[in-house]
């Protein structure tokens, strides 16, 4: 528009005019706004996509929505196109998102690679120059490339290795792509030509994983590597086992990844209820890896938990969640293999139904047959977390059901 023709339109005519381009402007900048209809096409073909979970109602939320926008304007001038996506979704309207994530505090901010959430949420400071600056390391290659087989060495993290003819394989692309997926919880290793040749089966780039602390390799099965999604998934089920055992010496670094634990404690000598644990987990409770942590421990050792849920070793074996604001007992040991119980009992935290009925006392369980009373649950008294100081703190997020 011109200013001729501005200075004859009436002053209400031209501030009409003057905020719908505002806002045409507006729409342009900022993170972008997720709903059910572009959220799955974004993570599914974007690199990394950092997402702001958030409800409008809370404070903390509000504070951080002009820095966020900020850094998405930042993110777009610094980074190759398509690489990097900043958005937001409002988790009262975008309710399946949200508890698909398991969102139970605002803002959450959550990093998906390729599709795949990393193990932690992001807990650094929040301005637009240090939100960059983590996406800015998060784009860094994560693969360690490798000149023999020499330079291979036992880690305490499990490792990803793969053998390709050269650099420019189509094969080693999709490894990168996994190895961004996967880069927080085992090492990536890549070794190229001649030095590897004797190791590719029928001249074939492959891949393998070495345990932690093991040499020994586990061979990839009769998998296309250039299907990403099939070769992260085995990698990540060879690399990082479903269920791992809490000690001493990692319980900090366990609590650290703020995931609620669901734990078997067991005498040390009883072999064979672990090995049923680990079963029930990878055959039934795969889909819940993002959503809580798996963890054997030794009863004796950790003797001040039973003490706190009021059980002793005489109780072993037994399960319970630590949410880290309170702890849960599952009912029945005996019933731990029976399909979808684990299940049931990690979605009743999730949905907040555990710590409801701490509060507000058991609801009636239906009656088995007609004309006869309903009959009520035994009240739970479940005790605190034994971690609960290294939750998340209450003057950054609005925490909501059972704090995870």
């Amino acid at each position: 528009m011109g200013y001729r023709e501005a200075v004859f339109m009436g002053k209400e005519q031209l501030l009409t005019v003057m905020l719908l381009m505002v806002h045409i402007q507006c729409s342009n900048s900022g993170a972008v706004q997720f709903t059910s209809e572009n959220f799955d096409k974004t993570i599914a073909s974007t690199e990394l996509v950092f997402v702001n979970f958030y409800a409008d109602w809370c404070r903390f939320s509000n504070m951080l929505a002009p820095v966020w926008d900020s850094a998405a304007d930042l993110a777009t001038s610094r980074f190759d196109g398509g690489r990097v996506v900043m958005g937001k979704v409002d988790c009262d309207q975008q309710d399946g998102i949200a508890s698909r994530f398991h969102i139970s505090k605002y803002p959450t901010l959550k990093l998906l690679r390729n599709g795949h959430p990393a193990k932690s949420e992001y807990r650094g400071q929040r301005s637009a120059e240090a939100l960059v600056r983590f996406l800015e390391d998060e784009l860094r290659d994560p693969v360690r490339v490798i000149n023999a087989t020499s330079d291979l060495r036992e880690e305490k993290k499990g490792q990803v290795i793969g053998y390709f003819e050269s650099r420019a394989s189509t094969n080693y692309q999709s490894f990168q792509r996994m190895a961004t997926a996967l880069k927080d919880e085992c090492h990536m290793i890549a070794g190229f030509g001649e030095a590897f040749r004797h190791l590719l089966p029928s001249g074939r780039d492959t891949v393998v994983v070495r345990k932690a602390g093991s040499s020994e390799e586990v061979s990839l099965p009769n998998l296309d590597i250039m299907n990403t999604q099939k070769l992260t998934d085995w990698a990540q089920r060879t690399c990082v086992p479903l269920v791992r055992e809490i000690t001493f010496g990692n319980a900090e670094e366990l609590t650290e990844e703020r995931l609620p634990f669901m734990i078997l404690f067991h005498h040390p000598d009883d072999k064979e209820t672990p090995q049923q644990f680990v079963r029930v987990v990878e055959q039934q409770l795969f889909s819940e890896k993002n959503g809580i942590n798996f963890l054997t421990a030794d009863g004796l050792q950790f003797a001040h938990p039973l003490h706190h849920l009021g059980k002793t070793k005489e109780d072993l074996p037994l399960i319970a969640i630590d949410s880290f604001r309170h702890m849960y007992v599952f009912p029945d040991i005996k019933e731990m293999e029976s399909p979808g119980r684990l299940k049931q009992f990690i979605d009743d935290l999730h949905s907040g139904k555990l710590h409801r009925e701490f509060h507000y006392g058991p609801q009636p369980v239906p009656a088995a047959a007609a004309g006869t009373q309903p009959t009520t649950r035994p009240p739970t008294s479940p005790p605190e977390s034994v971690f609960k100081k290294l939750g998340p703190s209450e003057s950054r997020y609005s925490l909501l059901k059972d704090e995870l």
